[in-house]
């Protein structure tokens, strides 16, 4: 069997997963990442989206305008990969590319109207997506978890 495979099973037969191993979080979060990957990835390539696409509009949205190296530290996108994004984004009219007064070599990025519009239309797909991935849990429930994840990657990320 194939890892891709193994992550496609059925869930029940997570229930035959050994018990050292459900107890593990790193495992838990694991194998929680792989699915709420998936379940992201396909429902914002429904919108013709992918989630680097809403990683550099929000950042844009929520910070301003900025160079490809601040919209890659925002984001946590790769140099190297954020130039795709961009062209992909301006390709589309959701972000403007304009030179920077005070260095021509650089872009500064700005998001357009239309990237304001597609990005509130991705909040609302989300939304949707997170309901379905956190449906096992009340409200106050998926509030806690979400504050506990930030909680434990805040400290990782100081920590690295």
């Amino acid at each position: 069997m194939t890892r891709a495979e193994a992550v496609d099973m059925p869930d029940a037969d997570a229930l035959r997963t050994p018990d050292r191993l459900r107890r593990r979080a790193s495992r838990l979060l694991s194998q929680l990442t792989m699915r709420s990957d998936r379940l992201i990835g396909e429902g914002l390539a429904r919108a013709d989206a992918r989630t680097w696409h809403y990683a550099v509009l929000a950042s844009l949205q929520e910070y301003g305008p900025g160079s490809q190296a601040e919209l890659s530290r925002r984001s946590g996108i790769y140099r190297s990969d954020m130039v795709g994004v961009l062209n992909e984004l301006a390709e589309r009219d959701l972000v403007e590319r304009t030179p920077d007064p005070d260095d021509r070599r650089r872009n500064i990025i700005t998001i357009s109207a239309r990237g304001r519009r597609h990005l509130r239309r991705l909040d609302k797909i989300l939304d949707d997506l997170h309901d379905e991935l956190l449906a096992p849990l009340s409200p106050a429930e998926r509030d806690q978890f979400v504050r506990t994840l930030t909680r434990l990657l805040d400290h990782h990320t100081r920590a690295s």
